[in-house]
């Protein structure tokens, strides 16, 4: 067996207008160029000019572009005529597209242009009015009638239902998911599709597509979307967003406002200037014959391909002077130690596999919200050890935050990345909030909600692509209507050191469904024991991993208090609960309680969320920690 080698052609997409580039050839419009353009430097490449159309081909594939559009209209490979869905519109088979919208009006749709390595240069003008960004992304829609099987991660891939399939089933509580009645492939009867189940965080959104398993001519072929760098997506490592689904479809999702909400919108004023590369990325394409696990070896081959692409990283050959080279970048190296005084004694502690990342200067934290600078990312080794490589120049902070530690770290100096810089920070040393000694804590400092209990789906309800898979059991729909089955009539309360966070916390704070399609909102109980109270402040530091249009209600043994203890205000619109994430945007507090609060013996904390509209609305905890005053 043997696989076709790859073949490339490039795309830009620049401020408003569109360019391609063939590898060899000089970047110029579609308008500009001919045939003549291919010397004899580059044989294998061919060049046809028409009215309405350019083709570039050699031996390997042919692509086919619009023209002037630049919209990718066909691309052939293997002896497919057309892997893209030839029966959609033109400009609805491969293309770039921006969801933007004027400040106060609503989004639209930018066309672009799309082909097999891809990127864009966004260029907002000093002279052009003010903008607001949702999404960018790249879209190719693929043959309906040949590409069934999709992968997505090695524990991720299955063959999947037809757009077909998804229009004869029952729309279930919002457009995306649709329960599958009658399928042309039996097996799937009964099953929940929903693009939101197939999303992926930054970090891991690295290769995607799908499969043609042709059992006629006993040929497969691959057609997958590599993201060798994330340093152009927005929102830091853990962001989630889409890749691959029922289309088939196949996407890059370059900036999103998924799982943040406007929050994390690109607002450019009125004559700010602004420019940033996205991309390259890599549209592979590969085949195989006579194999009967075609789809494993095809996946292999793919993600071998993008051990490649990164190892390129970043490429030597865009064209444009705005896409940084490797001798103009910069290096970063430094180490990460904590020092919690009630943490081993007050002892440095290594940043075990600490995320630490250049981003815009700002906040602390404020790397999550951020979406216009460029970020970059890694994970420090078990000693604290990290190093940043290939940053583009310019002025960043250092940011950082460590699993299992409560809080952000932000290094205090701006950082400048020169050309060819090699900055040596040394060892950094993160003092995480504190203010007392733990009197209990419910959670992981991970910015998840994954260590708290996740119910059984509905059998009714299921996707069995996740069966048995319980890492990915949040990912089943409806999950959220589990917490009024579990409490009908009154909410969850917590038992200190009696309860087991992963068995008595549910994932999820949701309004309760009463009656017919209504709902109210929940306030849950956290009981616990003080022997005594010191005098002074108590501290309660508050972690949530996820806020949909709620306000958190606080209150140390009473419910009702007028002012509330602590409110959170109206926070979220990330639909975190709805689109299948265990978490979204992060939000930290640190509410100091005063001791006149508390009573010897039993006390009560009540979290309300007093939001109850919606099924969707309500709040994922990532952590609870509660600390007494320093004796």
């Amino acid at each position: 067996m043997a696989f076709t080698k790859k073949s490339g052609f490039l795309l830009c997409f620049w401020g408003m207008h569109f360019f391609f580039l063939l590898l060899g050839c000089t970047s110029r419009s579609l308008r500009e160029f001919k045939s003549s353009d291919v010397t004899s430097n580059n044989p294998a490449v061919k060049l046809h000019i028409e009215k309405k159309q350019v083709i570039a081909e050699n031996d390997i594939i042919r692509v086919t572009f619009s023209n002037p559009e630049g919209t990718v209209l066909g691309i052939t490979y293997n002896g497919i005529n057309n892997v893209l869905e030839g029966r959609n519109k033109f400009n609805n088979r491969g293309y770039f597209d921006i969801v933007w919208n004027a400040p106060g009006r609503p989004s639209k749709l930018w066309g672009g242009s799309s082909g097999l390595y891809i990127y864009a240069v966004f260029e907002h003008p000093e002279h052009f009015p003010a903008l607001e960004i949702d999404h960018i992304r790249i879209v190719f829609k693929l043959q309906n009638d040949r590409f069934h099987y999709m992968a997505v991660a090695d524990d991720r891939q299955r063959l999947m239902p037809t757009p077909e399939d998804r229009s004869l089933g029952q729309r279930l509580d919002y457009d995306e998911a649709v329960l599958i009645t009658s399928p042309s492939n039996p097996e799937l009867q009964g099953e929940v599709d929903d693009k939101y189940q197939y999303s992926c965080e930054n970090k891991d959104n690295k290769v995607h597509g799908w499969i043609n398993l042709d059992s006629k001519t006993n040929e497969s072929v691959g057609f997958w979307m590599i993201t060798p760098s994330n340093e152009f997506r927005s929102g830091g490592p853990i962001r989630q967003g889409l890749t691959s689904h029922v289309g088939p479809t196949t996407l890059n999702i370059l900036h999103t406002t998924h799982y943040s909400g406007k929050e994390v919108t690109m607002k450019l004023q009125e004559g700010e200037p602004f420019k940033k590369v996205y991309g390259p990325v890599f549209a592979y394409l590969n085949s195989i014959s006579g194999i009967h696990d075609s789809e494993r070896v095809l996946w292999s081959d793919a993600v071998l391909q993008l051990s490649k692409e990164v190892n390129r990283w970043p490429y030597d050959f865009p064209k444009s002077e705005d896409f940084v080279p490797t001798n103009k970048r910069g290096r970063l190296e430094g180490q990460l130690l904590i020092q919690d005084r009630h943490i081993k004694g007050g002892k440095f502690v290594y940043g075990d596999n600490a995320f630490i990342g250049l981003a815009l200067p700002g906040d602390v934290g404020s790397w999550q919200r951020q979406s216009k600078g460029y970020q970059f990312w890694t994970e420090a080794d078990k000693l604290g050890h990290f190093t940043i490589e290939n940053i583009v120049p310019g002025e960043y902070n250092l940011y950082a935050w460590v699993p299992g530690i409560f809080g952000d770290y932000k290094y205090s100096t701006i950082v400048i990345i020169t050309p060819g810089c090699n900055i040596q920070l040394g060892s950094l040393i993160y003092n995480p909030p504190r203010n007392g000694p733990t009197v209990w804590e419910i959670g992981i400092p991970d910015r998840s909600a994954a260590e708290f209990y996740v119910p059984n789906p509905y059998h009714n309800l299921i996707n069995r692509l996740y069966t048995g898979k319980p890492l990915h059991k949040f990912r089943q729909y409806g999950l959220w209507a589990r917490y009024t089955e579990l409490y009908p009539n009154e909410d969850l309360i917590y038992n200190v050191g009696v309860s087991d966070y992963s068995k008595d916390w549910f994932y999820a704070q949701v309004p309760r469904k009463i009656g017919n399609n209504k709902y109210h909102p929940t306030t849950w109980e956290i009981k616990f024991h003080l022997p005594f109270v010191t005098r002074g402040r108590y501290t309660m530091r508050l972690a949530l991993a996820s806020a949909t249009r709620s306000n958190l209600v606080v209150g140390f043994n009473n419910p009702v208090a007028r002012p509330p203890h602590f409110s959170t205000g109206s926070i979220g619109q990330d639909n975190a609960v709805a689109r299948h994430g265990i978490h979204g945007l992060y939000w930290s507090y640190s509410i100091e309680v005063p001791s006149n609060l508390l009573v010897e013996g039993s006390n009560t904390i009540y979290l309300r969320q007093a939001k109850g509209i919606s099924p969707f609305q309500g709040i994922m905890y990532d952590y609870i920690r509660f600390e007494r005053p320093e004796v």
